[in-house]
């Protein structure tokens, strides 16, 4: 018997269990439980019809949650249709993202169609129920916040669904030219012209090919690839 849903997902999905027996509890669709104290077999309710203990100080009937830990801060969200936590005067639901986010990005994310119905791009947790920090990117994809500073501990600054950049690089951009100006191009490629793809603004550019990077005209990124030679 497991006391917490998470505890018995994270039992029965264990690399460990026979992948034919790994499975989950649906949460909307439990209609019993046990008393830890007293064993009694019940309906989903607070507070138990035998002994009387309060199962949880914060109880949701819609998701079957209990929790001692108000300091959490818990609250429904209709529209995720999922308890979530943190306060709900901090968060706000976006209808187009169909998922709560900060009330400090209300007016500047950008929104994409399910943003959090994925799996993380790079630990292939599925966001939407993750109890871990999720972020989103400047370009409105949604990741793992540990996996993203994983990425930038590794050196990869590029969202791993649409390859924008993640944060600012300006200041990378600008050792990048320095670079370039420090490293002429030996004669046989002084014309020589390549088309690039940008990868943060999405424009096509023709431009002076260079072994080092090839900078978007428009943006001043380095953040491109090559899509044909002239």
């Amino acid at each position: 018997m497991f006391d917490c849903r998470h505890c018995h997902n994270e039992y029965k999905n264990n690399i460990n269990v026979d992948q034919k027996l790994r499975h989950e509890i649906p949460r909307h669709k439990v209609e019993r439980v046990i008393c830890s104290l007293c064993d009694k077999e019940q309906e989903v309710r607070q507070v138990c019809i035998n002994c009387g203990v309060c199962m949880g100080r914060y109880f949701c009937e819609t998701c079957k949650l209990f929790d001692d830990d108000t300091s959490k801060r818990q609250y429904h969200c209709n529209g995720c249709g999922i308890c979530r936590i943190g306060g709900m005067e901090n968060f706000f639901h976006c209808p187009k993202c169909r998922c709560c986010y900060s009330v400090l990005l209300r007016n500047s994310h950008p929104c994409v169609e399910g943003a959090m119905h994925h799996d993380c791009p790079v630990c292939f947790e599925y966001l939407f129920e993750s109890i871990n920090d999720v972020t989103v990117m400047p370009c409105g994809h949604t990741i793992h916040k540990n996996c993203l500073k994983e990425m930038q501990e590794h050196y990869q600054y590029a969202c791993p669904l649409c390859s924008k950049s993640v944060c600012d690089m300006s200041k990378v951009w600008e050792k990048f030219d320095m670079e370039i100006a420090a490293t002429p191009m030996p004669e046989p490629y002084q014309d020589k012209k390549v088309w690039i793809l940008c990868n943060d603004c999405g424009i096509t550019s023709e431009v002076q090919f260079h072994f080092v990077a090839q900078k978007c005209p428009c943006c001043k990124s380095y953040n491109t690839r090559q899509t044909r030679g002239r």
